[in-house]
This record gives structure tokens, sequence and C-alpha cells, in this order.
């Protein structure tokens, strides 16, 4: 069952490496108890997760994760704890069972995920799956096959944004 036939390549340090800082990211992001903190270790944890989509040759979903996640969703974070007022923060109590609990849930979870895995049967990798330009690929799909979709998608983000100015707006009149 153990069975670990494993080439110690630099991909696989990369990977390692790279699954190391995504999970120490998460880790961080949970149990950091400043929101500052939190946001600053998710952008750590994202930025881990982007290099692992390259090490999976998904060079576009690595750059949309740095600038969509890293850039847009981290730095709406940061202005949404900068507009909101934290006077009342406070530590909670430690409730040590639940804690045990969790931990408990945890290992099994990994047990359960470890021998799916290692009991499931992949189909084996075919080499030609994959375009080898796989961004030009994406990009000639979504503007000829998607583009519809994709300008009714900008078209929503834009009346949301609006309507977001406008309820910021409407909250600052009441003065």
């Amino acid at each position: 069952m153990f069975n670990f036939n494993v080439d110690f390549s630099g991909e696989f340090f990369a990977f390692f490496l790279l699954a190391i800082c995504a999970i120490i990211g998460a880790v961080m992001a949970i149990n950091f108890t400043k929101v500052v903190h939190i946001v600053v270790s998710l952008a750590f944890t994202f930025i881990a997760l982007a290099g692992l989509y390259i090490l999976l040759n998904a060079e576009f979903v690595a750059f949309v994760q740095v600038l969509l996640y890293v850039g847009a969703v981290t730095i709406l974070m940061i202005f949404g704890i900068m507009m909101t007022k934290h006077d009342g923060e406070g530590k909670e109590p430690a409730r040590p069972l639940l804690e045990t609990l969790a931990a408990i849930g945890c290992l099994c979870l990994f047990g359960i995920l470890f021998y799916a895995i290692r009991n499931a049967d992949f189909p084996p990798a075919s080499e030609n799956t994959l375009p080898l330009d796989n961004t030009r690929a994406i990009g000639l799909e979504l503007f000829s096959r998607y583009a519809v979709p994709f300008e009714l998608i900008s078209v929503l983000l834009t009346v949301a944004f609006i309507g977001a100015v406008a309820l910021a707006k409407r909250e600052e009149d009441p003065q």
C-alpha cells in the first residue's frame, strides 16, 4: 500500500516547497487575529498557488491568479479593512474540546483522502492533450466561441460596481 516511487527532481522539490508555503499561509490566515495579517497571509497563499499552477503548465491560470486574487482581491480586502471601524476587537476564549475535535476531524479527513488517492485508478497521461501555447488557445476560445458570454459578464460586473458605488454614496448622505 505504501509503495512510493518518487523521482527526486527539481520539479518535485518545487512542488513540495510551494505546497508547504500554501499550507503555511492558509494556517497562518486561520490563526492570526489581526485582519491585515490575515490578508497578507492569504496573499502569500495565493502566490504559492500561482506557482503550483505554473508547475502544472497552466501559465494563464497562474497569471490570472496573481492578477485577480493577489492583486485585486487582496487590495479590495485591505480597502474594506481601512473603511470599516474596528473598535471592539477582542480575543476569543480558548476552547480546547473544540480544537481537539477539529484536529481529530482533520486527521480523519487526511486519512480518507490519502486512502482514496492511493487506491484510485488514474488513466495514463497522454502526451498531446494540451496545446503548446495554452494562453493563446484560451484567448482564441474566449474571443471567438465565448465572446458573447464574456461581454455579458463584463456588463454584469460594471453594473455591480455602479450599484456598489450607489449604495456607498447613499450611506454617506444622511449627515
